[in-house]
């Protein structure tokens, strides 16, 4: 069915028929396209979030790997550092253990020679007797306690006279800022 409207002494045709197969035909075509076009970019939005959410989890497992190996090391440097502050303390410990030890023997040695060389009678004789009586038994007391066994005397020495080893501990204070001063 056509129209047609005279403007102006001019024709103008409009086509009012909507059967025709070439404008039907153009629209089916129009809107698959745009039906396969819309899928499309449907699919490549899906594929590209899909994407980009693996890669997020990579990244995620890779920072989360990365941040477990950085405080494992971290751990073990520490571990390694501490065994090796306690190996030192022990070398430490057991050298003063020696020289203790040392210095006992040594101050066992010096009664053994001062009774050799004191004679034994009169006054010399007995005050040089009774150093080496004490020079034998401090040395003796050294090497048998060690460094250990004199923290637990001393320890329970405080704790039997507190007030004492507090006046003790005063005085030897202020001896010691004396003698810094000068």
């Amino acid at each position: 069915m056509a129209t047609t409207t005279q403007q102006g002494g001019q024709r103008q045709g409009v086509n009012l028929n909507t059967g025709g197969t070439s404008a039907g035909q153009t629209g089916k075509d129009f809107s698959q396209k745009a039906q396969d076009t819309g899928s499309s970019a449907a699919q490549k939005t899906c594929d590209t979030a899909s994407s980009a959410t693996e890669r997020a989890k990579d990244m995620a497992s890779s920072a989360t790997q990365t941040a477990r190996d950085m405080a494992s090391s971290a751990t073990q440097t520490a571990r390694d550092a501490i065994k090796g502050a306690g190996d030192m303390a022990s070398n430490v410990g057991h050298r003063a253990e020696d020289t203790v030890s040392t210095v006992g023997q040594q101050m066992r040695n010096l009664a053994g020679n001062i009774r050799e060389c004191a004679t034994g009678e009169g006054l010399i004789g007995s005050a040089a007797s009774s150093v080496a009586d004490t020079l034998e038994a401090g040395g003796r007391y050294l090497e048998e306690e060690n460094l250990s066994g004199m923290g637990r005397e001393v320890t329970g020495m405080i704790r039997r006279y507190p007030v004492q080893a507090l006046f003790i501990g005063i005085g030897v204070g202020f001896l010691m800022a004396r003698a810094t001063r000068s």
